[in-house]
């Protein structure tokens, strides 16, 4: 592995540690741009990198108390079920739909990590809720089966999805939600990962070195997330997110115009 690919490695596992989202975002660039994957095989090893680092980094936070297991278990079956469709749904779709997807995806994430403020606005006049409500089961199965769709056609773990969907689904708190989107990012990306495997050529070596640093990230994430605030680090990744998702679409519109003077 490259410096650029530790680097890009070590920022996942961060991200994943710190707010619970993120690290399928940093991970497919690096690996199509920075390891020269195919859109497909980079998917497939995406879903398998934010899995394992995602289960680490989970581990850490229950450890503290922050996973919620039955809301995790509820948000994680339905999630799985709709991953999986979606990921096999990707195989089939052209590589520039899938990046334009996905750059769609990275602009939704910036918008939510620009106007969350650590999600007090989306949950400003709402009634207090205990953190350990059950979840309300039908927007919760809706949620999980179409956004798992959704994600799993282009090999994210929709995380920043996730957690916003704990807090005003479950009323828990932000730091509970980071941890317990982590849980329901495992399982996710199990069953996208499930979906591309037998279809796709995968690395699994690159996937492990990947893996391997991007754990060591998700423990300093994790360490971090109970000591900083999150918002000046989510205003910068949200810039970052904008700029990667410009270069995504520009990339793409090149590869769509060229198809066609072709």
């Amino acid at each position: 592995m490259t410096g650029m690919e530790l680097l890009a490695g070590v920022l996942t596992g961060l991200l994943l540690g710190l707010m619970g989202s993120g690290g399928s975002i940093v991970t497919l660039p690096a690996l199509i741009y920075l390891g020269g994957v195919d859109v497909k095989p980079a998917m497939a090893m995406t879903f398998g990198i934010v899995a394992i680092t995602a289960a680490f980094a989970a581990f850490e936070h229950g450890r503290k108390g922050r996973v919620r297991l039955q809301v995790a278990t509820v948000f994680g079956v339905t999630g799985m079920a709709g991953t999986y469709l979606g990921a096999r749904a990707g195989v089939w779709l052209p590589d520039t739909l899938q990046m334009i997807m996905f750059a769609s995806i990275m602009l939704l994430a910036a918008w939510r990590m620009f106007a969350g403020q650590q999600l007090r606005p989306i949950t400003a006049g709402l009634p207090a809720v205990p953190g350990n409500t059950a979840p309300r089961l039908p927007p919760v199965v809706l949620h999980g089966i179409t956004v798992g769709i959704f994600t799993g056609m282009v090999g994210v773990g929709g995380g920043f999805l996730i957690v916003p969907a704990l807090v005003l689904l479950s009323g828990m708190s932000i730091r509970d939600a980071v941890g317990t989107s982590l849980a329901v990012v495992t399982l996710k990306s199990v069953a996208g990962f499930a979906g591309y495997v037998g279809e796709v050529e995968i690395d699994y070596g690159m996937m492990l070195g990947f893996s391997l640093t991007a754990i060591i990230g998700s423990f300093a994430g994790a360490v971090l997330s109970s000591r900083i605030p999150c918002d000046r680090l989510k205003a910068v990744f949200g810039m970052f997110l904008v700029f990667m998702a410009g270069a995504i679409l520009f990339d793409s519109s090149s590869e769509i115009i060229q198809a066609g003077e072709g």
